[in-house]
């Protein structure tokens, strides 16, 4: 893929007609009340758009509308062949677009552009594309039953789904959403993270240039405090999917009990243990790996490799070999295609992270390198990947998801010991385990608490593979054919035969 340059990624942002309206009933629309809030780029601080404020009004109005796209059947009953189709043409408009929607994603979040054209949009367009070659491939069931009877086990599409999606990877994640959803008949509400609607909102007109009826797919960008809550109270929806903190993942709970006992499926924090043994394989492929797991997408990941593991007996070789592979991943320009390391998403998550660098500090950890602001000239929001020696579990930046670049190494001296220092969290997301001894990598892989483990790599896995976490981590599972539980509801329809 050839990335263009900087150059001409600004050129691009100049001819660039950023829509900030909500999307309900097949239109762009201001908010009711019509307040709107500023969109401003951690890349360089400069003004993007001013985007919708919705609250409950709008929530009433996308609700209504898409229970009457349900009610109605123009999407639900199409033959599953057919929304295949739409969604097909929906991931190809996707993909046809890709340097628009990878230029809004790397404007409103900061993400180094290189990531947002590569890995973000085509990931986007494979995950529509996946759900809907599936949906005509998935069959009911008919039961074992006497002569006389007839029993069947039937999927139907829940009804109007509102799905609420992270700042981090803003269309990735809403696409793992929108796909089965989609795909299994669903109309859908999607609330974008107000730290990032931009592409949110862009491709709801895509979606309905592709063929989805109007109403069948909404946008309401807004606060979480505002329409987030809006949609987690209302009578009228029938699922909530969620990816997010564990605070607010905690707090949908409550809401979908106080109202109509709708559905939550949740994907919430964690707190990722990376652990490798003496006996791993290719230290240097682990060291590479390692840094990696903290810095890509400048460690704003739920399955960031935060707790790095190391067997005491080769930590004093192998942390030099992280801290030199963690000097490739230095922040730059985001929209400068060779950087790697773009910007924080705003200043308010800046003061987080550098938050908690000193407190890993004044709880004695050792920082070993990183961790200052940089490129402030910008008026961006950079920081430098941190990594901490000596950490012990009990030290906050153990514990807490950082949401950030900062690593905390921990030492081990047994396998029993490393899978007790990993499971010691409220979080259970992912893992990894890096060992040449295969019985040790599968007795690890089942001792640990999480919902995805990788051996001799990290972040492994595709669409084929289903993505979630133990604990709290949250529910359910986003990709593969089990996320279609998600959005469906099983029925027994049992039959008497004359």
């Amino acid at each position: 893929m050839t990335i263009p340059s900087r150059e001409q990624w600004e050129t691009l942002y100049q001819g660039l007609h950023i829509e900030g309206r909500a999307f309900i009933d097949g239109e762009y629309r201001d908010s009711v009340c019509g307040t709107t809030f500023d969109c401003t780029s951690p890349v360089d601080g400069r003004a993007l758009a001013a985007i919708a404020s919705c609250d409950s009004a709008d929530a009433e109005l996308a609700v209504a509308a898409a229970r009457r796209s349900f009610d109605s059947g123009v999407w639900a009953n199409q033959a599953p062949a057919q929304r295949k189709r739409v969604l097909i043409a929906f991931a190809d408009l996707l993909l046809a677009n890709a340097n628009e929607l990878a230029l809004l994603e790397t404007l409103d979040m900061g993400k180094p552009i290189a990531d947002a054209l590569s890995i973000d949009i085509p990931a986007a367009a494979n995950s529509i594309r996946w759900s809907a070659e599936a949906i005509d491939k998935v069959y009911d069931e008919v039961a074992p039953t006497p002569h006389d009877q007839l029993g069947l086990v039937t999927r139907e599409p829940i009804g109007v789904v509102a799905a609420i999606v992270p700042w981090n990877f803003p269309l990735m994640m809403a696409c793992w959403k929108l796909g089965p959803a989609l795909a299994t008949g669903n109309s859908v509400i999607l609330k974008p993270s107000e730290k990032s609607p931009l592409t949110a909102i862009r491709v709801a007109q895509l979606a309905l240039e592709a063929g989805i009826p109007a109403g069948v797919f909404n946008v309401l960008p807004g606060y979480g405090h505002t329409v987030g809550k809006a949609l987690a109270l209302h009578m009228d929806v029938d699922t909530l999917v969620f990816t997010g903190s564990t605070r607010i993942a905690k707090q949908l709970m409550v809401y979908a009990g106080e109202s109509n006992m709708k559905r939550v499926w949740l994907e919430a924090g964690g707190k990722s243990p990376n652990i490798v043994f003496a006996d791993a394989p290719d230290l240097h492929a682990a060291a590479e790996a390692a840094a990696a797991a903290i810095a890509f997408n400048q460690g704003e990941v739920c399955i960031a490799g935060s707790r790095l593991l190391v067997e005491r007996s080769i930590k004093d070789r192998f942390l030099p070999l992280v801290v030199e592979a963690l000097k490739a991943w230095k922040p730059g320009h985001a929209l400068d295609p060779e950087t790697r390391v773009g910007a924080l998403v705003d200043t308010t998550q800046l003061d987080t992270v550098l938050g908690y660098i000193e407190a890993g500090k004044a709880d004695g950890a050792a920082l070993v390198s990183g961790g200052r602001r940089v490129l402030e000239e910008t008026c961006g929001v950079y920081v430098e990947p941190a990594i901490f020696d000596g950490v012990t579990n009990a030290m906050r930046i153990a514990r807490e998801e950082i949401f950030g670049p900062v690593l905390s190494v921990i030492t081990f001296d047994s396998a029993e010991e490393a899978i007790a220092i990993a499971n010691d969290s409220p979080f259970g997301l992912a893992a990894a385990v890096w060992t040449a001894d295969l019985s040790k990598a599968h007795r690890s892989a089942r001792a640990l608490r999480a919902g995805s483990v990788w051996i001799n790599q990290y972040d492994g896995g595709d669409m084929t593979a289903p993505f979630g976490g133990f604990k709290q981590s949250g529910n359910g599972r986003d990709k593969s054919l089990h996320a279609f539980d998600k959005y469906t509801e099983l029925k027994a329809t049992w039959i008497k035969l004359n």
